[in-house]
């Protein structure tokens, strides 16, 4: 069985980081996207995030083109959107059964990780949700230190 990552990014960061793991590890590596990207800006799309993490809204996602039965281990990331993972994590969790994966989420923020990784393990039923990160950027600076992440990424298997 393979490694799967699978990531939602707005910004570039948790892009940055899935592509980090995905050197490291291996595997197979998927964007969850939007049908309707966020526009406006940074203001309008964090008002819009609050919005749609408060009513629990899950965006309609583009066709996820992979079948989770291949794959033992999936690591999921997503930027925190108002102290838990973005709409569209929130929407591809809803979409899939991870019964019996192993899963080690990770979050990238600019300043609270909120109760983010507490929620990766409500929304895994079934699945085995190992210890995730936090990733501390500010703006585009990494802040949390790249060892600190590459230990994680070798207690990944």
């Amino acid at each position: 069985m393979k490694s799967l990552i699978v990531y939602y990014s707005y910004g570039g960061n948790t892009k940055r980081i899935a592509e980090m793991i995905h050197k490291q590890i291996g595997g197979d590596i998927f964007r969850i996207e939007t049908v309707k990207p966020y526009t406006g800006s940074y203001d309008d799309v964090v008002d819009q995030g609050q919005r749609e993490v408060n009513a629990g809204f899950c965006p309609e996602l583009k066709p996820l083109n992979v079948d989770l039965a291949r794959y033992d281990t999936i690591v999921l990331g997503s930027p925190v959107w108002w102290y838990t993972f973005a709409p569209a994590m929130h929407s591809f969790l809803q979409q899939v059964d991870m019964t019996g994966k192993t899963v080690y989420p990770f979050a990238t923020n600019g300043g609270w990780l909120g109760h983010t990784l507490q929620d990766f393990e409500k929304n895994c039923k079934g699945a085995a949700v190992k210890p995730g990160i936090g990733i501390k950027f500010d703006e585009a600076v990494l802040r949390t230190s790249e060892n600190e992440i590459q230990q994680w990424i070798k207690g990944i298997h």
